[in-house]
Protein backbone atom coordinates (compact mmCIF):
# COMPACT_ATOMS: atom_id res chain seq x y z
CA UNK A 1 0.00 0.00 0.00
CA UNK A 2 1.44 2.87 -1.18
CA UNK A 3 0.33 5.15 1.94
CA UNK A 4 1.26 2.63 4.34
CA UNK A 5 4.73 4.49 5.35
CA UNK A 6 2.60 7.73 6.17
CA UNK A 7 -0.10 6.35 8.25
CA UNK A 8 3.00 4.68 10.79
CA UNK A 9 4.37 8.42 10.88
CA UNK A 10 0.43 9.61 11.99
CA UNK A 11 0.01 6.48 14.02
CA UNK A 12 3.10 7.25 15.73
CA UNK A 13 2.21 10.86 16.59
CA UNK A 14 -1.73 9.47 17.56
CA UNK A 15 -0.40 7.92 20.24
CA UNK A 16 2.66 10.91 21.55
CA UNK A 17 1.72 12.27 24.78
CA UNK A 18 0.23 16.06 24.20
CA UNK A 19 2.99 18.97 24.86
CA UNK A 20 2.26 21.20 27.70
CA UNK A 21 0.99 24.09 24.86
CA UNK A 22 -1.72 21.29 23.68
CA UNK A 23 -3.59 21.20 27.16
CA UNK A 24 -6.28 23.68 26.53
CA UNK A 25 -9.99 22.73 25.06
CA UNK A 26 -12.11 24.80 23.48
CA UNK A 27 -16.13 24.26 24.57
CA UNK A 28 -17.29 23.61 20.79
CA UNK A 29 -14.75 21.82 20.05
CA UNK A 30 -15.37 19.11 23.64
CA UNK A 31 -19.00 19.79 22.21
CA UNK A 32 -18.06 18.25 18.85
CA UNK A 33 -16.30 14.94 19.95
CA UNK A 34 -18.76 14.17 23.07
CA UNK A 35 -21.82 14.37 19.44
CA UNK A 36 -19.08 12.43 17.41
CA UNK A 37 -18.90 9.64 21.09
CA UNK A 38 -22.44 9.26 21.15
CA UNK A 39 -22.62 8.87 17.43
CA UNK A 40 -20.85 5.94 17.37
CA UNK A 41 -22.39 4.17 20.68
CA UNK A 42 -20.04 5.29 23.16
CA UNK A 43 -17.14 2.89 22.11
CA UNK A 44 -14.79 2.06 24.58
CA UNK A 45 -11.55 3.01 22.96
CA UNK A 46 -13.07 6.74 23.72
CA UNK A 47 -13.55 6.19 27.04
CA UNK A 48 -10.66 9.22 27.51
CA UNK A 49 -13.55 11.57 26.40
CA UNK A 50 -15.44 12.70 29.04
CA UNK A 51 -17.32 15.89 29.85
CA UNK A 52 -15.07 16.49 32.93
CA UNK A 53 -13.53 19.29 32.82
CA UNK A 54 -10.40 18.70 34.37
CA UNK A 55 -9.29 15.99 31.29
CA UNK A 56 -8.96 18.96 28.33
CA UNK A 57 -10.07 17.09 24.98
CA UNK A 58 -6.72 18.07 23.94
CA UNK A 59 -5.53 14.77 25.68
CA UNK A 60 -8.20 12.32 24.00
CA UNK A 61 -7.51 9.78 22.39
CA UNK A 62 -6.93 10.26 18.53
CA UNK A 63 -7.53 13.94 19.23
CA UNK A 64 -4.98 16.52 18.23
CA UNK A 65 -4.45 20.52 18.98
CA UNK A 66 -3.21 23.11 17.75
CA UNK A 67 -0.26 23.91 19.96
CA UNK A 68 -0.83 27.58 20.29
CA UNK A 69 -4.92 28.19 19.76
CA UNK A 70 -5.42 24.91 21.66
CA UNK A 71 -8.13 24.21 18.82
CA UNK A 72 -8.61 20.39 17.36
CA UNK A 73 -6.91 20.30 14.05
CA UNK A 74 -6.44 16.64 13.36
CA UNK A 75 -8.84 13.62 14.51
CA UNK A 76 -7.24 10.32 13.13
CA UNK A 77 -8.90 6.85 13.94
CA UNK A 78 -6.77 4.33 13.00
CA UNK A 79 -7.28 0.22 13.07
CA UNK A 80 -10.33 -1.02 15.21
CA UNK A 81 -12.65 -3.57 14.11
CA UNK A 82 -15.02 -2.42 17.06
CA UNK A 83 -15.83 1.03 15.84
CA UNK A 84 -18.65 0.70 14.32
CA UNK A 85 -21.43 3.01 12.54
CA UNK A 86 -21.50 5.87 10.01
CA UNK A 87 -19.05 8.81 10.10
CA UNK A 88 -21.26 11.43 12.37
CA UNK A 89 -22.53 14.74 10.89
CA UNK A 90 -21.03 15.93 14.13
CA UNK A 91 -17.42 16.15 12.65
CA UNK A 92 -18.95 19.25 11.05
CA UNK A 93 -18.20 20.92 14.30
CA UNK A 94 -14.63 20.57 14.44
CA UNK A 95 -14.26 23.98 12.15
CA UNK A 96 -10.30 23.92 12.29
CA UNK A 97 -9.86 20.36 11.70
CA UNK A 98 -6.57 19.93 8.61
CA UNK A 99 -7.08 16.17 9.31
CA UNK A 100 -9.09 13.87 9.23
CA UNK A 101 -8.48 10.02 9.22
CA UNK A 102 -10.73 7.01 8.87
CA UNK A 103 -8.63 3.88 8.06
CA UNK A 104 -8.41 0.25 9.06
CA UNK A 105 -11.62 0.46 10.62
CA UNK A 106 -14.11 -2.39 8.43
CA UNK A 107 -17.55 -1.43 10.65
CA UNK A 108 -17.54 2.10 9.45
CA UNK A 109 -19.93 2.14 6.79
CA UNK A 110 -23.13 3.95 4.90
CA UNK A 111 -21.93 7.23 2.55
CA UNK A 112 -19.53 10.13 3.05
CA UNK A 113 -21.46 12.69 4.38
CA UNK A 114 -21.97 15.66 3.37
CA UNK A 115 -21.23 17.91 6.64
CA UNK A 116 -17.40 17.26 5.23
CA UNK A 117 -17.80 19.94 3.42
CA UNK A 118 -17.94 22.12 6.02
CA UNK A 119 -14.31 21.72 6.83
CA UNK A 120 -13.20 24.55 4.62
CA UNK A 121 -9.84 24.03 6.48
CA UNK A 122 -9.48 20.31 5.46
CA UNK A 123 -5.68 19.27 3.80
CA UNK A 124 -5.88 15.60 4.07
CA UNK A 125 -9.03 13.30 3.96
CA UNK A 126 -8.53 9.54 4.34
CA UNK A 127 -11.45 7.58 4.46
CA UNK A 128 -9.23 3.82 3.95
CA UNK A 129 -9.97 0.00 4.36
CA UNK A 130 -13.56 1.09 5.89
CA UNK A 131 -16.91 -0.26 4.51
CA UNK A 132 -18.10 3.32 3.28
CA UNK A 133 -19.77 2.84 0.37
CA UNK A 134 -22.13 5.62 -2.06
CA UNK A 135 -20.13 7.96 -4.56
CA UNK A 136 -17.08 9.79 -4.23
CA UNK A 137 -19.61 13.22 -3.58
CA UNK A 138 -19.19 16.05 -5.69
CA UNK A 139 -18.69 18.35 -2.74
CA UNK A 140 -15.35 17.38 -1.84
CA UNK A 141 -14.29 19.74 -4.77
CA UNK A 142 -15.41 22.61 -2.37
CA UNK A 143 -12.43 21.98 -0.01
CA UNK A 144 -9.96 24.14 -1.96
CA UNK A 145 -7.07 23.72 0.79
CA UNK A 146 -6.99 19.80 0.73
CA UNK A 147 -3.95 18.36 -1.31
CA UNK A 148 -4.18 14.73 -0.22
CA UNK A 149 -7.82 12.76 -0.67
CA UNK A 150 -7.39 8.88 -0.09
CA UNK A 151 -10.60 7.32 -0.72
CA UNK A 152 -9.16 4.19 -1.17
CA UNK A 153 -9.75 0.11 -0.44
CA UNK A 154 -14.15 0.74 0.12
CA UNK A 155 -17.06 0.14 -1.60
CA UNK A 156 -17.40 3.49 -3.58
CA UNK A 157 -19.76 3.35 -6.98
CA UNK A 158 -20.66 5.60 -9.47
CA UNK A 159 -18.30 8.19 -11.57
CA UNK A 160 -15.80 10.35 -10.11
CA UNK A 161 -17.01 13.76 -10.20
CA UNK A 162 -15.81 16.82 -12.59
CA UNK A 163 -15.67 18.99 -9.88
CA UNK A 164 -12.29 17.42 -8.28
CA UNK A 165 -10.38 19.16 -10.84
CA UNK A 166 -11.13 22.41 -8.11
CA UNK A 167 -8.21 20.39 -5.98
CA UNK A 168 -5.35 22.56 -5.54
CA UNK A 169 -2.73 21.96 -7.94
CA UNK A 170 -0.03 19.30 -6.04
CA UNK A 171 -2.90 17.47 -4.69
CA UNK A 172 -2.70 13.35 -4.33
CA UNK A 173 -5.90 11.32 -5.34
CA UNK A 174 -6.06 7.85 -4.24
CA UNK A 175 -9.45 5.74 -5.01
CA UNK A 176 -7.77 2.35 -5.61
CA UNK A 177 -9.47 -0.62 -4.98
CA UNK A 178 -13.20 0.47 -5.54
CA UNK A 179 -16.12 -0.20 -7.91
CA UNK A 180 -16.04 3.11 -9.60
CA UNK A 181 -16.92 3.12 -13.15
CA UNK A 182 -17.04 5.82 -15.89
CA UNK A 183 -14.25 7.98 -17.58
CA UNK A 184 -11.95 10.62 -16.62
CA UNK A 185 -12.61 14.31 -16.03
CA UNK A 186 -10.44 15.85 -18.21
CA UNK A 187 -8.93 18.27 -15.70
CA UNK A 188 -7.48 16.32 -12.38
CA UNK A 189 -4.60 17.84 -12.13
CA UNK A 190 -3.08 15.86 -9.12
CA UNK A 191 0.61 14.96 -8.57
CA UNK A 192 -0.13 11.53 -7.46
CA UNK A 193 -3.07 9.55 -9.35
CA UNK A 194 -4.07 6.32 -7.96
CA UNK A 195 -6.74 4.73 -9.69
CA UNK A 196 -6.04 1.12 -9.71
CA UNK A 197 -8.79 -2.14 -9.44
CA UNK A 198 -12.12 -0.14 -10.46
CA UNK A 199 -14.44 -0.22 -13.65
CA UNK A 200 -13.17 2.63 -14.75
CA UNK A 201 -13.19 2.62 -19.07
CA UNK A 202 -12.73 5.40 -21.87
CA UNK A 203 -9.78 7.38 -23.46
CA UNK A 204 -7.15 9.20 -21.23
CA UNK A 205 -8.59 13.07 -21.05
CA UNK A 206 -6.36 14.88 -24.21
CA UNK A 207 -5.79 17.36 -21.60
CA UNK A 208 -3.75 15.01 -19.26
CA UNK A 209 -0.36 15.55 -21.75
CA UNK A 210 -0.24 19.29 -19.84
CA UNK A 211 -0.53 17.76 -16.21
CA UNK A 212 2.70 17.47 -14.68
CA UNK A 213 1.73 14.25 -13.33
CA UNK A 214 4.72 12.31 -10.60
CA UNK A 215 2.82 9.24 -10.29
CA UNK A 216 0.13 7.95 -12.16
CA UNK A 217 -1.85 4.34 -11.25
CA UNK A 218 -4.65 3.34 -14.17
CA UNK A 219 -3.84 -0.31 -13.52
CA UNK A 220 -6.63 -3.15 -13.69
CA UNK A 221 -9.19 -1.10 -15.04
CA UNK A 222 -10.66 -0.83 -18.39
CA UNK A 223 -9.53 1.92 -20.42
CA UNK A 224 -8.85 2.06 -23.96
CA UNK A 225 -6.61 4.16 -26.58
CA UNK A 226 -3.60 6.10 -26.55
CA UNK A 227 -1.77 6.47 -23.69
CA UNK A 228 1.02 8.07 -25.00
CA UNK A 229 -0.01 11.75 -23.68
CA UNK A 230 1.38 10.98 -20.45
CA UNK A 231 4.53 10.59 -21.57
CA UNK A 232 7.49 12.87 -22.29
CA UNK A 233 10.86 13.37 -22.18
CA UNK A 234 10.50 16.30 -20.06
CA UNK A 235 7.85 15.21 -17.83
CA UNK A 236 8.38 14.87 -14.11
CA UNK A 237 7.05 11.56 -14.18
CA UNK A 238 8.42 8.78 -12.12
CA UNK A 239 6.13 6.04 -11.37
CA UNK A 240 3.36 4.72 -14.06
CA UNK A 241 1.16 1.82 -13.97
CA UNK A 242 -0.94 1.26 -16.93
CA UNK A 243 -0.91 -2.37 -16.71
CA UNK A 244 -4.04 -4.66 -16.88
CA UNK A 245 -5.64 -2.31 -19.33
CA UNK A 246 -6.86 -1.85 -23.29
CA UNK A 247 -4.65 0.72 -24.35
CA UNK A 248 -3.55 0.26 -27.52
CA UNK A 249 -0.72 3.06 -29.04
CA UNK A 250 2.59 2.99 -30.85
CA UNK A 251 5.52 2.56 -28.17
CA UNK A 252 7.98 2.99 -30.84
CA UNK A 253 7.33 6.67 -30.80
CA UNK A 254 7.43 7.61 -27.16
CA UNK A 255 10.22 9.88 -25.50
CA UNK A 256 10.21 8.25 -21.65
CA UNK A 257 10.51 10.90 -18.95
CA UNK A 258 14.10 10.45 -17.78
CA UNK A 259 12.99 10.51 -14.21
CA UNK A 260 11.01 7.47 -14.38
CA UNK A 261 11.95 4.39 -12.01
CA UNK A 262 8.82 2.33 -12.28
CA UNK A 263 7.30 1.48 -15.72
CA UNK A 264 4.40 -1.18 -16.04
CA UNK A 265 2.55 -1.32 -18.90
CA UNK A 266 1.86 -4.87 -19.17
CA UNK A 267 -1.37 -7.04 -20.48
CA UNK A 268 -2.50 -4.22 -23.19
CA UNK A 269 -2.47 -4.09 -26.70
CA UNK A 270 0.36 -1.58 -26.97
CA UNK A 271 2.24 -2.26 -30.45
CA UNK A 272 5.63 -0.95 -32.48
CA UNK A 273 9.13 -0.98 -30.32
CA UNK A 274 10.68 -1.01 -27.14
CA UNK A 275 12.20 2.48 -27.34
CA UNK A 276 16.31 2.68 -27.22
CA UNK A 277 16.16 5.42 -24.82
CA UNK A 278 14.99 2.43 -22.21
CA UNK A 279 19.42 1.75 -21.96
CA UNK A 280 19.76 5.53 -20.96
CA UNK A 281 17.18 6.01 -18.02
CA UNK A 282 19.50 5.84 -14.72
CA UNK A 283 16.70 5.55 -12.42
CA UNK A 284 14.80 2.70 -13.92
CA UNK A 285 14.45 0.35 -11.26
CA UNK A 286 11.13 -1.95 -12.71
CA UNK A 287 10.48 -1.94 -16.53
CA UNK A 288 7.34 -4.31 -18.13
CA UNK A 289 5.92 -4.79 -21.41
CA UNK A 290 4.74 -8.18 -21.30
CA UNK A 291 1.35 -9.41 -22.74
CA UNK A 292 1.39 -7.14 -25.44
CA UNK A 293 2.40 -6.53 -29.34
CA UNK A 294 5.56 -5.33 -29.55
CA UNK A 295 8.31 -6.40 -32.08
CA UNK A 296 11.79 -5.83 -32.34
CA UNK A 297 14.85 -5.54 -30.41
CA UNK A 298 15.21 -5.97 -26.83
CA UNK A 299 17.60 -2.55 -25.62
CA UNK A 300 20.76 -3.27 -24.00
CA UNK A 301 22.75 -1.37 -21.57
CA UNK A 302 22.33 0.35 -18.49
CA UNK A 303 19.96 -0.80 -15.92
CA UNK A 304 18.45 -3.27 -18.91
CA UNK A 305 20.31 -6.74 -17.68
CA UNK A 306 17.69 -6.59 -13.96
CA UNK A 307 14.58 -6.98 -16.10
CA UNK A 308 14.01 -10.56 -16.80
CA UNK A 309 12.18 -12.58 -19.10
CA UNK A 310 8.59 -12.35 -17.58
CA UNK A 311 9.26 -8.79 -18.13
CA UNK A 312 9.04 -9.38 -22.06
CA UNK A 313 7.05 -12.63 -22.80
CA UNK A 314 3.54 -13.07 -24.88
CA UNK A 315 4.68 -10.09 -27.31
CA UNK A 316 4.31 -10.51 -30.78
CA UNK A 317 7.83 -10.74 -32.02
CA UNK A 318 10.39 -9.08 -29.71
CA UNK A 319 13.70 -10.81 -29.45
CA UNK A 320 17.08 -10.68 -28.16
CA UNK A 321 18.64 -10.98 -24.33
CA UNK A 322 16.58 -12.33 -22.54
CA UNK A 323 14.36 -13.26 -25.18
CA UNK A 324 15.76 -15.58 -27.82
CA UNK A 325 18.16 -14.46 -30.48
CA UNK A 326 16.73 -12.09 -33.06
CA UNK A 327 16.82 -13.71 -36.84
Amino acid sequence: MKTAAFLVVLLAAATATPSSGQSRCHSGDRAALLAIKAALGDPYQLASWTPKSDYPCCDWYDVHCDPSTGRVVDLSFFQDANLTGTIPDAVAGLVHLDTLIWNNLPAISGPIPPAIAKLSNLSMLIISWTGVSGPVPSFLGALTKLTYLDLSYNSLTGTIPASLAALPKGSGINFIHNQLSGTLPPLLVSDYLWLSHNNLSGSIPAEFADVKFLHVDLSRNAFTGDASALFGRRKELQHLDLSHNAFRFNLSGVELPKKIYFMDVSHNAIYGGIPAQVANLSKLQYFNVSYNRLCGQVPTGGNTAIFDLSCYQHNKCLCGTPLPPCK
